[in-house]
C-alpha cells in the first residue's frame, strides 16, 4: 500500500515536467538554426498576448511601505500627501518597484505581457505589494522610534493585512491563487505567509527557504538581484585587467554561506588575488566596482542562500564570476548559457588549498576574452534600467507559465478529494542538483 500510495505524486511530477518541457520547446525552438543563437529569442514574440491586471491595492501596501521606510531613517519627517515625491530606496531587491512602474507606464512596447484594467479580460493577476522593502522597513534602533511617538512597523501584520485583504476578492477566491504572481526576492520576504500563495507564480531570486511544496522552477521564476555597482562601459580586454580574483563583501553568512570565511582562510595570502570584508555602504561600493573592473575573475560563493547579489555585479563587469555554491538556481536560463559566461566550481573542491588559484591561472587570455564577449552578449538581461533589460525578461517568463497555470485551475477544479500521504506534486523542485567545474 504504501508504495502504490506515493505513485500518483510521482507521476503527476512527470507528467507536469514532460508538459513544461514541451510548452518551452513549441515556443522557442524551431528549425532554423538562427533561432538557436545564444541571445533573446524576441522575435518568437511579436505582440503582447498574455493579459495582466494589477491590482490596486490599498496605499499601505506599496508607496505607504516607501513612506515607513523614508520615515523610519529620517528621510522624511511626516506622511507625503503626493507620492511621486517619494523614491524607492536602492538595494538588490529592487525588483518589486521596477515591475510596478513598469506596468503603470503608458509607453509599454513589445512587452510580453499587456495591462489590462477589466479584470474579466485577466489572465493573471499581479499582486504588487512591495514585501521585499517591508520585510526591512524597520529601523535599526526600533525602540528609539517608538519613544518619538511614532507607530513601529511590523512586516508580519502587514503580510497578514495582505492575505486578508485578497481572501476578500472574488478573482483570488475562483482559482484558488493559481493565476496570481507575487513578487518576494528577498529570501524571508513574504515568509510568514508563504504556505497561503505558494498556488501562485512566485517570483524569487532562489528557492534557498522556500520547500519542495512551495516553490519550483516549472511555476516559479527565478529573478536577478539588482547590481549595486557601476556597470562596465569598456570593451573585452585583459589589458586593464591586472587582478586574477576578486572578491568584496561579508565574511560571516549563515548556512550554505559559511564556505566564506573557509574561502577566506584559503585565499587571502594568495598573490593576484583581492579577498575583502566589506557591509553595503556607498564607500564599498565605489571599491567593488574598482576591484571588479580591474580584475579578470569575480568570486561569487553562496549567501545566506545558493544566490547572492555579486554575480550580477560581476556580469555587469565584465569580470567572469566564479561560482562556488551547490544548489544555486539561475536567472533566465532558457536564454542563457552560463556555462559560456561562468566558472563553476563545487564546494568540495574549491576549498582544497591551492586547488582554486591552480585552475583560474590555467584559463588562457583567449577563454577569457570568449567569456567577455559572451558577457557583453547577455548583459542587458541584468539591467532593470534597460528598456529590454531584465523586466522584460522577467514579464517573458512569467508569460510562459500561462499554460501551466490554466492547467492546474482546470485540475483543481475537478479534484474531489486527496488523499496522498505526502505533499501532491503539482510542482517539480529542481534546486538539489549538484555543480562541477566547469570552463
Amino acid at each position: 500500500m504504501p508504495r502504490k500510495s506515493l505513485l500518483k505524486p510521482a507521476l503527476t511530477t512527470l507528467f507536469l515536467l514532460l508538459l513544461s518541457s514541451y510548452f518551452i520547446f513549441i515556443a522557442f525552438f524551431s528549425p532554423n538554426p538562427n533561432l538557436n543563437s545564444f541571445v533573446s529569442r524576441e522575435n518568437v514574440i511579436n505582440s503582447p498576448t498574455v493579459k495582466v491586471y494589477m491590482y490596486d491595492l490599498p496605499r499601505k501596501f506599496t508607496y505607504g511601505v516607501i513612506e515607513s521606510y523614508a520615515m523610519a531613517r529620517g528621510g522624511i519627517k511626516a506622511p507625503v500627501d503626493d507620492d511621486s515625491l517619494l523614491t524607492y530606496p536602492g538595494n538588490q531587491h529592487s525588483a518589486e518597484w521596477h515591475l510596478f512602474s513598469d506596468l503603470n507606464r503608458v509607453d509599454r512596447v513589445n512587452s510580453a505581457v499587456t495591462r489590462v484594467f477589466d479584470p474579466e479580460q485577466a489572465d493573471l493577476f499581479y499582486v504588487p505589494f512591495f514585501s521585499s522593502l517591508s520585510l526591512v522597513v524597520n529601523p535599526i534602533r526600533p525602540a528609539a522610534t517608538a519613544t518619538e511617538g511614532r507607530v513601529v512597523y511590523n512586516d508580519e501584520e502587514m503580510q497578514e493585512g495582505l492575505i486578508g485583504w485578497l481572501e476578500e476578492q472574488g478573482y483570488w477566491k475562483r482559482n484558488n491563487g493559481w493565476d496570481h504572481v507575487f513578487v518576494c526576492q528577498d529570501p524571508n520576504a513574504l515568509f510568514k505567509v508563504v504556505d497561503r500563495v505558494k498556488n501562485g507564480v512566485l517570483l524569487v531570486s532562489d528557492f534557498g527557504r522556500l520547500g519542495r511544496d512551495q516553490a519550483s522552477l516549472v511555476k516559479d521564476v527565478i529573478l536577478p538581484y539588482s547590481h549595486r555597482i557601476r556597470s562596465f562601459g569598456g570593451d573585452a580586454g585583459v589589458e586593464s585587467r591586472e587582478s586574477l580574483l576578486f572578491f568584496m563583501g561579508n565574511r560571516y553568512r549563515k548556512e550554505g554561506g559559511k564556505v566564506r570565511d573557509l574561502l577566506f582562510q584559503i585565499l587571502g595570502n594568495e598573490e593576484g588575488v583581492t579577498i575583502k570584508h566589506g557591509a553595503q555602504s556607498r564607500e564599498s561600493r565605489r571599491a567593488a566596482s574598482l576591484g571588479m573592473h580591474t580584475s579578470k575573475f569575480c568570486l561569487h560563493p553562496a549567501g545566506d542562500t545558493p544566490s547572492a547579489c555579486r554575480l550580477f555585479d560581476a556580469i555587469v563587469s565584465l569580470c567572469v564570476p566564479v561560482i562556488v555554491s551547490d544548489y544555486v538556481e539561475l536567472p533566465f536560463e532558457d536564454v542563457i548559457d552560463y556555462r559560456k559566461i561562468a566558472v563553476f566550481v563545487d564546494t568540495s573542491s574549491a576549498v582544497k588549498p591551492g586547488y582554486l588559484i591552480k585552475l583560474l591561472r590555467r584559463v588562457s587570455t583567449e577563454r577569457i576574452l570568449e567569456f567577455q564577449q559572451e558577457l557583453k552578449k547577455v548583459k542587458r538581461y541584468f539591467e532593470y534600467e534597460d528598456p529590454n533589460g531584465t523586466v522584460k525578461e522577467i514579464w517573458r517568463q512569467v508569460s510562459l507559465k500561462l499554460p501551466l497555470i490554466k492547467l492546474m485551475i482546470n485540475r483543481d477544479k475537478r479534484l474531489v478529494k486527496r488523499e496522498f500521504p505526502e505533499p501532491d506534486c503539482s510542482c517539480l523542485c529542481s534546486n538539489q542538483s549538484g555543480i562541477h567545474t566547469t570552463l
